[in-house]
């Protein structure tokens, strides 16, 4: 038994897996970063399992799909090996006497990669028939995909190394294999039969043919002999990494026609195998240099940064970004000069022919003036909001966005309602669209994840820039371009505009103005961009003796911007920068001195509710004099109360990190209890004519929860339409109703 236990030990694969926990550790972070994404326990936020085990390819989820996802992970693991190989192979000089080295290499590797390719399979099979609803053939349809093109990349791999054998083979015919003086051969007292590590002794390995051999003793051979062969190799192999990046650039040049959009699992795979290589060539070539030709890399990408030799940072598409121009100023005194109160008295009274001309279109001497106020929260709230809003016009009778004077909010829900609003313009302009069809809430949930990673891979770290205009101005494609794109697709191409062609629409109250906001990372200050002018919501409402007019709160994008050509500004920008989840999309700088960027609305405002307010705060004159009272309805992805994911601590870890995660955890459910003192305040200034009516996403089970991400499962889909009708909605919906019928009411009395 200890015999047999010894000559386990001292068997290639386990000695392999020795020395990469020995040696090189790096190298099975890679491994770490696939087994968590599978597992859901890498990036779960953003869909990372999703992404792997229901891979999408041209919008469907077939063995195609994870066909080109097996044979990315066929890349990554040839990749490991061809990389290890190169580290490892002179610790195994046995290996240069065998014929096909790097084939046994990789059988004896081989125990990584095949405990990470059937936990894929259990946690894929699991995935697929629990979360996408699949039936057994279709999970069995797509396991084969995915193991033909695993098999598919292996094969091709062994096959090009099968020849590069041959080609070494013939070329070492030459070469005199005979022991040198004992200086210039192997050491005498290094364990020879491994070949040359006092760390690593091999006594066993697994042949061609899966046989248990017996290792070779390489004693004999000269060191220069076994170096020539692994240099020779090693050449094989980095051209093949070589290979993998060419391709990875030229994906990122034809990355606009969807035939070429990869699933995004395939192009993070590639570039991790990509990226395995470089670790491993620094590695080799550096050795104890290595952390410090890293932190060198470092400073000098930060210089060239610094000094405006590169510029990574993405642009808000239609802005005028020429050197030339001079940069708006971002200062106390520009802040001051955009809200004075002469420049917010003029920017109010447009906004009162607004309110009239909308009150002119109700049919009525007091309507009720309805805001809408969206939560941020990825697809499932743009899901979530389309579901509601669909609900809310069928009870209307189809006059939703007639009687709706204002929407706004933060990412995914404005998704949902700039839709839903395109959809309703659309048919009062005589297109043949029935707005309760389901068919719009598939538009605006599908998958918006794949296209963000993939051109994050091809294009963002791969491919060099290229080019795209709007209007007279040019801009570097990058995964913000790819997420407009898709958006652009998936909302069939209705969001295709810029803010100016949407300027007279609002100001004649044939929509609703729509307000995105978004976060000024400098200040926290929010950005306002709408066609309509809104400095009086720079500042909040009331006693200007107790401001400082100074300092307002928030920023008029259009005033700001003045001389950037703001009106240009794409309709999918304007939406993106509304929606900029971190990391996954890029933050978006401003042409402005001192530079400034501005990420997600839920920063600030997560639920639209700051901004709804202040806007009836400073209208409520207008609001009280000539309508019923303001209705707010806001629709949210999360339920109230604080008691969603309550912030435990479980490890005892998190003793020491739960003082850094605090204000994470809880953010939205402190702008929650700031703004409930904002509605009572409001309602109070209203004096009774202010009501909200709120429509919330709640699963059926906490377990079936959707994702807060830009892609959803087909289960998830489901809940979120199911949540539509759950008690605490459907009374809400009711009351809607009756709003209605009110309002119904008070235009029949007022005609006779």
């Amino acid at each position: 038994m200890k015999q047999n236990l010894k000559a386990i030990f001292y068997s290639f694969p386990v000695q392999l897996i020795l020395l990469h926990l020995k040696k090189f550790q790096v190298l099975l972070l890679f491994w770490l970063v696939l087994f968590g994404a599978i597992n859901g326990s890498f990036m779960a936020t953003f869909g990372m399992d999703s992404l792997y085990l229901s891979p999408e390819y041209l919008g469907k989820v077939n063995a195609l799909s994870a066909s080109i996802v097996g044979a990315t992970v066929g890349i990554f693991i040839m990749s490991w090996n061809v990389t290890t190989f190169i580290l490892f192979s002179r610790h195994f000089r046995f290996l240069a006497t065998a014929t096909r080295p790097f084939l046994k290499y990789c059988i004896n590797n081989a125990v990584i990669p095949l405990i990470f390719l059937i936990f894929y399979f259990i946690r894929a099979v699991d995935f697929d028939m629990h979360k996408e609803l699949m039936a057994p053939a279709e999970i069995i349809t797509l396991v084969a995909g995915f193991l033909l093109g695993l098999l598919l990349i292996i094969f091709i791999s062994f096959g090009y190394f099968f020849g590069a054998d041959m080609h070494i083979a013939r070329n070492m015919i030459n070469l005199d294999p005979s022991p040198l003086p004992l200086h210039r051969g192997v050491r005498s007292h290094i364990v020879l039969n491994s070949g040359g590590s006092r760390l690593i002794k091999v006594t066993t390995y697994f042949s061609g043919r899966g046989k248990v051999k017996a290792v070779r003793d390489v004693s004999h051979y000269s060191k220069d002999f076994l170096e020539n062969i692994f240099n020779r190799h090693h050449l094989a192999a980095v051209l093949s990494i070589f290979i993998a990046f060419v391709f990875l650039m030229v994906i990122g040049f034809i990355l606009d026609y969807d035939i070429f959009q990869l699933p995004a699992a395939a192009s993070i795979t590639v570039f991790l195998a990509i990226f395995v290589a470089v670790v491993g060539a620094i590695s080799y070539f550096l050795q104890s240099w290595s952390m410090p030709f890293a932190v060198l890399v470092i400073i000098v990408v930060n210089l060239l940064y610094r000094y405006g030799i590169i510029d990574p940072t993405n642009k808000a598409y239609g802005l005028d970004y020429r050197k030339d121009i001079p940069k708006a100023e971002y200062s106390p005194a520009s802040l001051k000069r955009l809200s004075t109160n002469e420049k917010m008295e003029s920017d109010k009274t447009r906004m009162l022919e607004v309110l009239e001309n909308w009150k002119a279109r109700q049919g009525t001497e007091k309507p009720y003036l309805y805001l809408v106020a969206v939560s941020g929260g990825g697809t499932r709230s743009a899901t979530f909001t389309m579901g509601v809003m669909q609900k809310l016009d069928s009870i209307s009778g189809g006059e939703l966005m007639r009687q709706t004077f204002m929407i706004t909010g933060a990412s995914g829900g404005m998704l949902g309602a700039a839709y839903f609003r395109a959809l309703s313009r659309e048919r009062d302009l005589g297109k043949p669209i029935v707005l309760q069809d389901p068919v719009y809430v598939d538009d605006i949930s599908r998958d918006l994840l794949n296209p963000i990673f993939s051109s994050f891979v091809a294009r963002d770290l791969a491919a060099p820039a290229q080019k795209f205009r709007v209007g007279n101005y040019e801009y570097v494609k990058d995964r913000a371009y790819s997420f407009e794109q898709q958006l652009n697709k998936n909302t069939r191409y209705l969001l295709d505009k810029e803010l100016g062609m949407l300027a007279d629409e609002e100001h004649k109250a044939l929509v609703p103005a729509m307000i995105f906001n978004s976060v000024i990372t400098r200040d926290g200050r929010k950005l306002l961009i709408s066609t309509l002018p809104v400095s009086f919501l720079m500042r909040p409402a009331g006693d200007s003796r107790l401001q400082d007019a100074s300092d307002p709160d928030a920023i008029d994008f259009a005033a700001l911007l003045e001389k950037k050509d703001p009106m240009n500004l794409r309709l999918l920008t304007a939406l993106r920068m509304n929606a900029t989840f971190p990391y996954v999309l890029p933050n978006v700088w401003l042409p402005t001195e001192p530079k400034i960027d501005v990420m997600d609305a839920g920063l600030r405002d997560n639920y639209g509710v700051e901004t709804a307010l202040r806007f009836t705060h400073v209208f409520s004159d207008w609001i009280r004099a000539n309508t019923r009272g303001v209705v707010l309805v806001q629709i949210r992805d999360r339920q109230g109360g604080g008691w969603e994911y309550p912030f435990e601590s479980k490890d005892i870890s998190e003793i020491v990190t739960r003082p850094m995660l605090l204000l994470q955890y809880n953010w939205h459910k402190m702008q929650q209890y700031n703004q409930q003192d904002l509605l009572g305040l409001t309602s109070d200034l209203m004096e009774g004519r202010f009501q909200k009516l709120t429509f919330q996403y709640q699963p059926e089970k906490e377990e079936s929860r959707a994702a807060l991400n830009f892609h959803l499962t087909q289960r998830e889909k489901n809940d979120i339409v199911r949540a539509l009708d759950d008690k605490a909605n459907r009374q809400t919906f009711q009351h809607f109703g009756s709003l209605l019928k009110s309002d119904t009411t008070v235009m029949q009395l007022t005609e006779r």
